[in-house]
């Protein structure tokens, strides 16, 4: 891994130079993002994320940091949070805006001697399982990383908006596809290409039995305006 997005998240916070995010996957064409919007302000927010850090509460897990927005609004608010990304730039980006719990860590490779009263997965939180087949693990996880009474907010989207009708008013699938929500992703920043990775965006109704398959309760929080939805995952109760 280039680390790509890390470097630009750190060419911001650093003033060098940045330049704009060029992203492109299996299903669009390539398009660019400025990196100014993973610094956004509370404000400036969804309000799925907004919701979320509303709903944060007791000790708290940021997987997937990015440039730490998420985690430095909760710690102003004086809560604990502890934040995580796989991105060494990101993570630096992040110390130096001031955010003081932050490490480069994978979850999956966590250890569970700590457990988490809130565990946070925002913009699309989903994806970083990366396929369909690859959830039942992914929760299992962060189940284990749950205190008994315990939330995780994880945040997607439903893109069988993005496929064509066919002939029924049905949507048109490619028959390739195991997920019509399993997207290969491609980054490119400053002339440089990173590795392709993969990355799922989930609907809501495939969450919420793959969080019944692996023993955790699943209820829609809020939808935002564009297929999207914020979900909170619980230890489901017997």
């Amino acid at each position: 891994m280039k680390d790509l997005i890390g470097k630009a998240i750190l060419d911001y916070q650093t003033n060098n130079a940045p330049e704009d995010i060029i992203t492109e996957t299996s299903l669009t064409e390539a398009d660019s993002m400025s990196v100014a919007y993973l610094f956004r302000g509370y404000e400036d927010m969804p309000g799925i994320e907004q919701k979320a850090l509303q709903l944060a509460k007791g000790k708290i897990l940021d997987v997937g940091c990015g440039a730490g927005s998420h985690s430095l609004y909760l710690q102003e608010k004086g809560l604990d949070i502890t934040a995580i990304d796989i991105s060494e730039n990101a993570v630096e980006a992040c110390r130096l805006r001031g955010l003081q719990n932050v490490s480069v860590q994978d979850v999956m490779t966590l250890s569970d001697t700590i457990q988490y009263d809130t565990i946070l997965l925002l913009m699309n939180g989903t994806g970083l399982c990366g396929k369909l087949n690859r959830v039942a693990g992914f929760l299992q996880k962060l189940k284990s990383l749950l205190t008994p009474n315990g939330q995780i907010l994880i945040d997607s989207s439903d893109i069988i908006y993005m496929f064509d009708e066919d002939e029924d008013g049905g949507k048109w699938i490619p028959s390739n596809m195991e997920y019509y929500g399993e997207l290969v992703f491609q980054v490119r920043y400053k002339g440089q290409q990173e590795d392709a990775f993969d990355w799922v965006y989930i609907d809501y109704n495939t969450l919420q039995n793959a969080a019944h398959a692996n023993g955790l309760q699943c209820e829609l929080v809020k939808e935002g305006e564009h297929y999207d939805y914020l979900a909170r995952l619980t230890h489901l109760k017997l």
